[in-house]
């Protein structure tokens, strides 16, 4: 893809490519300006823009298409300019690259368009609504698993980091490519994503370095485990080793149904190669929470906490999903269980790996359980990226320079500093096709999100599975599709703000828990059209 970028002043760039794509910097337009019919010039250039032709903008008479309108995501004071050689001028701040296309990836995308020391954001392949609200340039084109694709693309645009949101990229190396070709990279190497590649290799950490965790056996034979299930007694949980798309846990609350997520994995390989070992755990009776840090190989910082809600259904019920939503700050994390959780579960974590020879770089998300019995936190999974849908609400919540903090992380420099947060709490609630997690319809139409938007303040949508069709609407293409996310001075509110979006909301074919956070908060049901 060519693309070119003129430059008409410090504050102002216009970028276009061989495909028509274009974009202002964004101290020219602000990234939710609705053109209607105008007409402006510059210099020698003319620009009109006609609401009733779909919004299609005309530079000297030309007709520009508008479906990639936006605001090039720049900031206004005199900037890196990055051209189409991969040319680059003096400054401090950097351009950055994010790896993904999920609602994780848009909320990373608008904490880092924010951030002071963000000069552009870019994001591969990205989605239609990142690409709408102008939180980043995407480039649905690049091939996030050609690691010599992304590294020539990092070049070319002089691309300062790398942050890789989806756990894939991760395990397959894409991090050891771009660290290896000099690229500050925010995500850990293979080797170091095995903590969330492999539920076994996080297990023997564990053990080898005392850090409470379930009772657990490893199989790879449906007999054996059954014959082990058998002895323990139910309920007990079943975990594919390998990564199975936050689908391959499965709570067997009967022994019956512990034998069938065996032979599920282990005869009939429902998860393929992910499924060929089993876990079989003991089950935690608790409550369950969210915690990241970030980790630049030795030391870690705590981000704020988080609890999300996995099943599909009101009241914690129906099958394990991605997540239907979640809420910070955690009330069930007091400062002095976050305490406790750094000193014995992340930070000999991350003395463990670096003793194994595997420094871990990146997020480490640490999925807990608060056991009903001790009151104390035990690990249940680790995850090597930011949590979806826990990002969303750290991301509106955080107040820090994000760019400025990863690349510390990338550079070993965490070591004293600390992260400033909205006071207040942050709710997203998750909008998905009906039929997820099983199979589902796409291509659904979706209205009224800008409508929604504005219902209440600090709310924000972020997309997780959207595209635009030949009208220009936006359309659902995946199960989790919507992340509606409100902030509130308390929870109640920030609750509150969410459904109000999420009922402006016409998607017929959607559907969401009308019950985030009812941990935290009394009961209260929200009507729904869905």
């Amino acid at each position: 893809m060519a693309f070119t970028t003129l430059n008409f002043s410090p504050s102002l760039k216009l970028v276009t490519n061989n495909n028509g794509f274009f974009g202002f910097s964004k101290s020219f337009f602000p990234s939710n300006l609705f053109l209607g019919n105008s007409s402006f010039s510059l210099g020698a250039l003319s620009f009109t823009t006609n609401h009733q032709s779909s919004g299609r903008l005309n530079i000297n008479g030309s007709r520009w298409s508008s479906t990639a309108f936006r605001c090039f995501a720049q900031k206004s004071e005199p900037s890196v300019s990055v051209d189409g050689h991969g040319s680059k001028g003096t400054s401090e701040r950097v351009v950055v690259l994010v790896i993904g296309g999920g609602g994780r990836e848009h909320a990373l995308c608008y904490a880092l368009q924010r951030s002071p020391s963000c000069d552009a954001v870019f994001c591969a392949p990205g989605n239609a609504g990142i690409s709408n609200s102008g939180n980043a340039t995407c480039i649905p084109d690049l091939d996030i698993s050609d690691s010599s694709a992304v590294v020539s693309f990092c070049r070319k645009w002089s691309v300062g980091l790398v942050v890789v949101g989806p756990e894939a990229p991760l395990v397959s190396g894409l991090a050891n490519d771009l660290v290896e070709a000099g690229i500050p990279t925010f995500g850990p190497s293979a080797e170091a994503a095995a903590l969330e590649g492999s539920k076994n290799f996080m297990k023997s950490i564990c053990d080898k370095y005392g850090i409470p965790t379930a009772k657990y056996q490893t199989f790879s034979d449906a007999s054996a485990a059954k014959q082990y299930i058998k002895e323990q007694g139910a309920p007990i949980v079943i975990k594919a080793d390998g990564l199975a798309a936050g689908k391959g846990v499965i709570v067997a609350m009967t022994l019956e149904e512990a034998y069938e997520a065996v032979d599920s994995m282990l005869v009939e390989g429902i998860f393929g190669s992910a499924g060929c070992q089993v876990i079989v755990e003991e089950f935690l009776e608790g409550e369950e929470a969210s915690f990241f840090a970030l980790v630049d190989g030795e030391n870690a910082i705590p981000l704020e906490s988080a609890q999300d809600h996995k099943r599909v259904g009101d009241g914690d019920t129906g099958p394990n999903t991605g997540g239907m939503g979640a809420y910070s700050p955690a009330p069930v994390l007091t400062k002095e269980l976050q305490s406790l959780v750094m000193e014995s579960i992340i930070l000999p974590t991350v003395k463990g790996m670096s003793a194994e020879g595997c420094k871990f770089v990146g997020v480490l998300y640490a999925g807990l359980m608060i056991e009903k019995k001790s009151g104390l936190p035990k690990l249940i999974e680790y995850n090597v990226r930011f949590g979806d849908p826990e990002c969303q609400v750290l991301m509106v919540r955080l107040e820090s320079d994000l760019a400025k903090v990863l690349l510390a992380a990338c550079k070993g420099e965490l070591d004293g500093v600390s992260l400033n947060w909205s006071p207040g709490s942050a709710m997203v609630v998750v909008m998905a096709s009906k039929g997820y997690p099983g199979s589902y319809e796409k291509g659904t139409v979706i209205q009224n999100l800008e409508e929604a938007e504005l219902v209440a303040p600090s709310v924000k949508i972020f997309h997780a599975g959207t595209a635009l069709d030949s009208d220009g609407s936006f359309i659902a293409t995946g199960g989790r599709v919507l992340g509606i996310t409100a902030k509130g001075r308390d929870l109640e509110e920030a609750r509150d703000r969410a459904y109000q979006a999420v009922e402006e909301i016409n998607w017929p074919e959607g559907f969401y828990r009308r019950d985030i956070g009812w941990r935290a908060l009394p009961q209260k049901q929200f009507a729904t059209n869905a």
